[in-house]
């Protein structure tokens, strides 16, 4: 049977996107290594044509000048035209590669959704209400035990507040007399000087200057010596 019909070959896969991009650059490189020759070998003819004078030469030059000329045209046409269809791949690639992405992203978030629904089915509001509270009553109640303790033992349970405001406005009262002018407590303000000359009725103290203890009021007469002269006495030969 297998002479007769032969054995089926398997197909092969069909090219990816990727495949024919690789394919189509690889014929554009082709082409732009043939469009290098022929720009060198315009080169040439462009310089014989300098040398060349004008007449049946030249015009062969430019002749074969011309024939390279319209080989690279050609070849520049269907290099653009492979390039275009590079880019047209490239663009279908990167349509795919978004579609893969929003495929993982929205299995991504399928998966998610199932987690979070999961979770949810063991989270209920109400509990975490009646959590809520049972901490508020705690923590009053925790309050209340630390006020309990501390209050103090020493202080007695039965105060008359009227005395206590009597005994308020008493301290007040001798705040206020012990403090005068500008604040000052009566036991930090200078002494005032006692009037001791009016008590006594002593002479107040003399404003002048002493005299010097060289002069005298009364001035004496003296000798011939400097000595003080005798009254009524004189010196004899």
């Amino acid at each position: 049977m297998r002479r007769v019909f032969g054995v089926k070959k398997d197909k092969e896969p069909p090219p990816t996107v990727q495949d024919a991009s690789d394919r189509i650059n690889k014929r554009g490189d082709s082409v732009e290594e043939k469009i290098n020759k022929l720009d060198a070998e315009l080169a040439k003819y462009k310089e014989q044509i300098k040398r060349t004078r004008p007449g049946p030469a030249q015009e062969a030059v430019k002749a074969r000048a011309m024939r390279v000329l319209k080989q690279k045209r050609m070849y520049e046409g269907q290099r653009d035209m492979l390039y275009n269809q590079t880019f047209n791949l490239d663009q279908v690639a990167f349509a795919a590669e978004g579609i893969k992405d929003a495929q993982q992203t929205t299995s991504a978030l399928k998966t998610a959704n199932k987690e979070l629904k999961g979770m949810m089915k063991t989270v209920k509001i109400q509990d975490i209400d009646n959590l809520q509270d049972e901490m508020m009553d705690l923590m009053d109640v925790s309050n209340e035990i630390q006020e309990s303790l501390g209050r103090s033992y020493s202080v007695p349970d039965e105060i008359d507040e009227e005395e206590l405001l009597g005994e308020l406005d008493a301290l007040e009262a001798d705040m206020g007399m012990e403090t005068e002018s500008d604040g000052v407590p009566s036991y930090l303000q200078p002494d005032k000087e006692s009037d001791l000359d009016a008590e006594f009725n002593l002479p107040s103290a003399p404003t002048g200057h002493a005299p010097a203890p060289g002069s005298r009021t009364n001035a004496q007469t003296e000798d011939e010596l400097g000595l003080p002269a005798v009254p009524g006495a004189s010196l004899r030969g």
